[in-house]
């Protein structure tokens, strides 16, 4: 038996912005057609060290039966370092036989289609005429979701805060040379989101990043660095004057702190979540309803985002000659 292996060099060549935005606008339509079996994920963190290990399963019955495992480290620690704070792999599993057919690198696939998933939502909630961007955060999202932005915002400007100020001054820099629109760095978090019509909160912080009263009229929100129960980027204030969105709703209502906080005070109940990307893209729900409504983006980031990144992948490296073949 033999299996593909993409490295990141190779992740990141063949799955492009704004491919992986449409991929990920037809896999959370197959989401919520029932194409996916998507269990909740399993967290191995010893009490002894901030560190932690993710499971992430998934299996795919259409068009092509596939069982996805993104095995994940997740290292606060590591911007660091220089390093990802995400580090692991994405394997691939025939859907018949359950042999191995890809192993690629997790940090790409997960930066690229969290990115994506942002994309899809801001086509969805954004106002159309959204032209200000304000990103906190300088690490490694926080450039990706820069990228997606672009892709699906005619952007006028954009402004990034970060708590490491050299990195936001480094993100800047290579921003201004790669896109049309200035990227400027804002002083405070306060000064990045006045007057900004999307807002990326791609942070490791634990506590809320942003106020209700820092973000102007018709906002829309990606909060995208919370991921545990017991973490948040948003205040409360912010979540229960929003229409919220989630890629998954049982994933949102057991894993965002975003979302149990406000509850566990009481400002919100298990409603407040107006529904899925999944349920606006199929015309189930409605997404912004008016120019003047706040709309949140809770995303935690789901197994299917990375089963069909790594299919995609797999048959893009067929076609191009891409990737080392393994005997195992």
């Amino acid at each position: 038996m033999a299996f593909v292996v993409l490295t990141q060099e190779h992740v990141e060549r063949l799955l492009t912005m704004p491919e992986c935005i449409d991929l990920m606008a037809e896999t959370l339509t197959g989401l919520e057609h029932g194409d996916f079996h998507l269990p909740l994920r399993v967290i191995a963190r010893p009490p002894s060290v901030e560190n932690l290990l993710g499971l992430m399963p998934a299996y795919r019955s259409e068009p092509e039966a596939c069982w996805g495992l993104k095995v994940i480290a997740l290292v606060p620690g590591n911007p660091a370092r220089g390093l990802d704070t995400h580090q692991g792999a994405v394997v691939l599993f025939d859907g018949e036989t359950g042999q191995v057919r890809a192993v690629m690198n997790a940090s790409a696939i997960t930066a690229i289609r969290t990115a994506a998933v942002s994309g899809v939502a801001t086509r969805l909630l954004a106002r159309e005429d959204a032209s200000r961007l304000a990103i906190i955060g300088a690490g490694v999202q926080a450039r990706k979701h820069l990228e997606a932005m672009a892709a699906v915002l005619d952007l006028e400007s954009a402004r990034v805060y970060s708590l490491r100020p050299l990195h936001a001054q480094t993100l800047a820099a290579e921003a201004s040379a790669r896109y049309a629109f200035p990227v400027e760095v804002a002083a405070s978090a306060e000064e990045a989101l006045r007057g900004a019509d999307v807002v990326v909160t791609a942070t490791t912080s634990a506590e809320p990043v942003l106020r209700r009263e820092w973000l102007a009229v018709g906002a829309h929100v990606n909060a995208v660095g919370s991921c545990f129960p017991t973490a948040r980027e948003l205040d409360t204030a912010t979540v229960a004057a929003a229409s919220l969105f989630v890629d998954r709703r049982e994933s949102a209502l057991n894993e965002a702190g975003d979302v149990l906080i406000p509850i566990q005070e009481g400002a919100i109940g298990p409603e407040h979540v107006r529904g899925e990307l999944g349920e606006v893209l199929v015309g189930k729900i409605a997404g912004r309803t008016a120019p003047d409504e706040l709309t949140v983006f809770e995303s935690l980031g789901i197994a299917v985002e990375d089963l069909a990144s790594a299919q995609f992948l797999l048959h893009r490296a067929a076609e191009t000659g891409v990737g080392l073949t393994v005997e195992f």
